[in-house]
């Protein structure tokens, strides 16, 4: 057990079986070890292990079989809204979640559309600022991320127009290092919707496909209240948004 980890013992053993499972180590249909072996084995009570089993299985990540044990379900990464990637960046300077990686990163400088441009108040067609990359999983794509960004960081963070993955955190982290300019506030949304053919090409789905898919916005802005920076994420279709807060004692 990591003594430097300040959680719970429950919380844990729940988080390495979690990561365990998220990262395709343990696939569906693996058996865990019995209560009693895994108590001994963290050098926690029954009742502990208990407890993070309890956790697992309202994640629907295990399920309990009547006189078998604790069997692995696996289920897909959970969709990270903008806030969560740009929170983990500022920890670790990724934005991948556990067992993610991501690919087809693309960068170029478009005529803003109209939903885009309404949201950074600029008219539609003026230049701006395009990155885009997939998210994936041992399950497949997680979700298409678009970061659409003012054109005037292009001079100050020549990186953002390179197509591929930015190296030393988020675009919002080279332009603050850059220019001085951090989010102070952020505007989240989620929404629910049936694929677009353009959703379906972007989540590499094949056409024609009938699929609900979750759609999560972010605006970042300054102390001034500019956007600095405008996420768009596409969740494919079966995944699902977790959130676990801990309360507040």
């Amino acid at each position: 057990m990591d003594r430097a980890d300040n959680r719970p013992p429950y919380a844990r053993i729940a988080g390495y079986y979690r990561d365990q499972i998220s990262s395709g180590v343990l696939p569906p249909g693996t058996l865990l070890p019995s209560i009693r072996d895994l108590a001994d084995q963290w050098e926690v009570s029954t009742a502990t292990v208990d407890r993070a089993m309890r956790v697992l299985r309202k994640e629907q990540l295990v399920q309990g079989i009547q006189g078998i044990g604790t069997e692995v379900v696996g289920r897909p990464v959970s969709l990270s809204s903008g806030a969560e990637r740009h929170d983990r960046s500022g920890r670790t300077k990724s934005s991948w979640g556990d067992g993610e990686q991501s690919s087809a990163h693309t960068a170029a400088t478009v005529p803003a559309p109209d939903s885009v441009a309404t949201v950074l108040g600029i008219d539609p067609g003026e230049d701006v600022i395009r990155r885009r990359r997939v998210y994936r999983d041992v399950h497949g794509i997680v979700c298409h991320s678009t970061s659409w960004l003012p054109a005037e960081f292009g001079k100050a963070v020549p990186e953002l127009l390179r197509s591929e993955r930015l190296k030393g955190g988020l675009s919002l982290d080279l332009i603050a290092q850059a220019t001085g300019r951090q989010v102070v506030k952020r505007v989240d949304e989620e929404t629910a919707r049936i694929a677009t053919n353009e959703d379906l090409k972007l989540l590499e789905l094949a056409p024609g496909t009938v699929a609900a898919i979750l759609v999560l916005t972010a605006q970042f802005l300054d102390v001034d209240g500019q956007l600095l920076e405008y996420g768009v994420d596409l969740g494919a279709p079966g995944r699902v948004r977790t959130a676990v807060t801990d309360p507040v004692r």
